[in-house]
């Protein structure tokens, strides 16, 4: 159950239309969905702002779809599910007609985008090409939380210049996430640029040295530049996530 049902429930009490043990009787039932396979968390919206996401990977198919379906009967408006596999991404469009999906992200979301409602815009860049997918997850984790988001993609410190004929936008956004691999310089400049949290993002890009992104997460560990935080390696989600939880800060 979410905040509006909670309220509509708190409203039917006050207008004598349920009584005080009916609705004692529902909140009781509310906090989780036990379905064997999964204790469904269905009060997080309520306690963190958010409601419960899916990490896709590893699930079977019929377990996404039961877990969907229980969160939308919960109330949720919405769903997102990351890291799905295709078997996943057949299931879930043949079960529900609002389903949407990013195949280079493997994010799928079930129900309409809302309008932004976060404060300012989240900017989400990336080093180069092959850190789009890390990207794009961050982006629609982001844009699922209700926040407006501008993507700068393959703006990396190789072409300098390339980052630099978007000043206007990095110095105006509220939140910028971060995203490379290789040497991961990118956030430590656009940190020097932004008067903005900076949320940082590993990815596993890279020649050997790189060491599966490990290069990339101690160098952005290690960055001079203030205000920045640093999530795992190819953890686009995480860094949407923050992004969004920072923008929706009055």
């Amino acid at each position: 159950m979410n905040k509006k049902k909670i309220r509509a429930m708190l409203e039917d009490i006050r207008d004598r239309k349920i009584s005080v043990d009916d609705a004692l009787t529902k909140l009781k039932l509310m906090p989780i969905d036990e379905l064997g396979f999964a204790t469904i968390d269905t009060h997080r919206e309520i306690r963190q702002g958010v409601s419960e996401v899916i990490y896709g990977e590893g699930k079977s198919p019929e377990h996404i779809k039961k877990i969907s379906e229980s969160l939308l009967n919960s109330g949720q408006e919405r769903v997102l599910i990351t890291r799905m596999s295709d078997e996943a991404v057949k299931l879930l469009s043949e079960s529900f007609n609002d389903f949407n999906f990013s195949e280079i992200a493997r994010c799928g979301y079930i129900g309409a985008l809302p309008e932004p409602d976060g404060v300012g815009r989240i900017v989400v860049a990336t080093g180069g090409t092959t850190d789009i997918p890390v990207a794009e997850e961050a982006a629609i984790t982001a844009e699922v939380l209700g926040n407006e988001v501008s993507r700068l993609y393959d703006v990396g410190v190789s072409g300098i210049h390339r980052l630099l004929s978007h000043a206007e936008e990095i110095m105006t956004a509220r939140v910028i996430v971060a995203v490379a691999g290789m040497e991961g310089a990118l956030p430590s400049v656009i940190g020097g640029l932004a008067d903005a949290p900076v949320i940082a993002v590993p990815t596993s890009v890279g020649y050997g040295a790189s060491f599966g992104g490990v290069a990339a997460l101690l160098s952005m560990l290690n960055s001079c530049a203030s205000g920045m935080s640093v999530v795992n390696i190819d953890n686009g989600f995480g860094a949407g996530y923050l992004a969004g939880v920072i923008n929706h800060l009055k």
